[in-house]
């Protein structure tokens, strides 16, 4: 992605144990109870439960790096009963119950006689990019709007989907950036800030993302439904084909100070503002509230083939004067091909290494 989208997800490495022949023993005694390796020193992590050793690409799924506070093995997070379990064995999660109620409850979907709005039905119109991190005036096609699959069934099993993705991250449905006391206050969030400035949503556009949370409000869900593989986790699949540039979901959660997040162990916290003030700086937080961006996953940009499967890209626009997160088709994505993104935008800080 080019300089118009400077996102990445931000993480922070545990310390490695000091220099010493004590230290230096103590490592050598570790093992990884996966694989009963000891090489790959710098990505063997000992669990704070059982100290039990790890390497983050054993375990499944697998961690895209040391995280930075506690952690335990699923052997020691697991209840008493299944803790006989493989401690590296990936673990469907319980299924949402399929019950109209209870997923139009879950998501607060509002009822509506608007018909749907197909986007075949959008004239294709051109314009210009504009704001500062644009490197060109090179003319695009406007963004399109999702279209749902057709059948209400369907939508319901999607919802129901990312309901048990979003149960077992212990994580509450939000389709919008929120502001929390204590965190950063919307007041915060001002496009002006950024520094070099923001490329600005144009009107058009900005009615097409309005249509997009007009049409999930009323249960009119984007093709997405989320799949739970044992190495990648939770993972994001089309429904049925999307067309190149249709605005796929916007990235939310809790909108707080990059400062206050420096040495926080989440590992899906995007940048929404990079002011050029560090202390004004903002990062989207979806740990407790967010929606389906968080369970896309990343590419391995280390090779050409981890690179050929991104098939959406983030962006960052000003909307009314605040910053969005935008997540986009870069491509024309097939039915059940899965959804992957750069985490790293331009930038090369987020280790994508072990990402398939």
């Amino acid at each position: 992605m080019g300089a118009a989208s400077q996102l990445r997800r931000r993480t922070r490495a545990r310390t490695p144990p000091g220099p010493g022949p004590e230290a230096a023993a103590a490592d050598d005694d570790v093992r990884c109870e996966a694989c009963g390796s000891g090489d790959a020193a710098a990505e063997l992590m000992l669990c704070d439960g059982c100290d039990c050793g790890f390497h983050i690409f054993c375990l499944r799924p697998i961690l895209p790096r040391v995280p930075a506070g506690d952690w335990y093995c699923p052997s020691c997070r697991a209840p008493a009963s299944s803790k006989s379990e493989p401690a590296a064995a990936g673990k469907k999660p319980k299924q949402f119950p399929l019950v109209q109620t209870k997923i139009v409850d879950f998501f607060k979907i509002q009822r509506s006689p608007t018909p749907l709005v197909e986007a075949a039905e959008l004239k294709k119109r051109k314009r210009k990019h504009g704001g500062a991190l644009v490197a060109s005036k090179k003319k695009s096609r406007r963004l399109l709007p999702f279209v749902p699959s057709p059948d209400p069934a369907q939508r319901l099993r999607q919802m129901a989907s990312l309901a048990t993705a979003l149960t077992a991250t212990g994580a509450a449905f939000s389709n919008e950036l929120t502001y929390q006391p204590g965190m950063a206050p919307r007041s915060a969030n001002r496009a002006a800030l950024e520094a070099g400035g923001m490329q600005v949503l144009g009107r058009e556009d900005a009615e097409t993302l309005a249509r997009c949370q007009q049409m999930m409000a009323r249960g009119e869900w984007p093709p997405l439904v989320v799949a739970y593989d044992p190495v990648e986790g939770f993972t994001v699949e089309a429904d049925r084909p999307i067309r190149d540039l249709t605005i796929i979901t916007e990235y939310v959660g809790d909108v707080d100070f990059l400062r206050n997040r420096e040495h926080d162990d989440g590992d899906s916290m995007m940048t929404l503002l990079s002011a050029a003030s560090p202390a004004r700086s903002l990062v989207i937080c979806p740990d407790r509230r967010s929606n389906i961006a968080r369970f896309i996953n990343g590419i391995n940009n280390h090779t050409p083939e981890g690179r050929r499967k991104q098939n959406v890209k983030c962006v960052r626009f000003a909307v009314g004067g605040e910053c969005r997160v935008l997540l986009l088709a870069n491509r024309d994505i097939s039915k059940g091909e899965r959804l992957y993104y750069d985490y790293n935008g331009s930038e090369h800080e987020y280790p994508t290494h072990h990402f398939v």
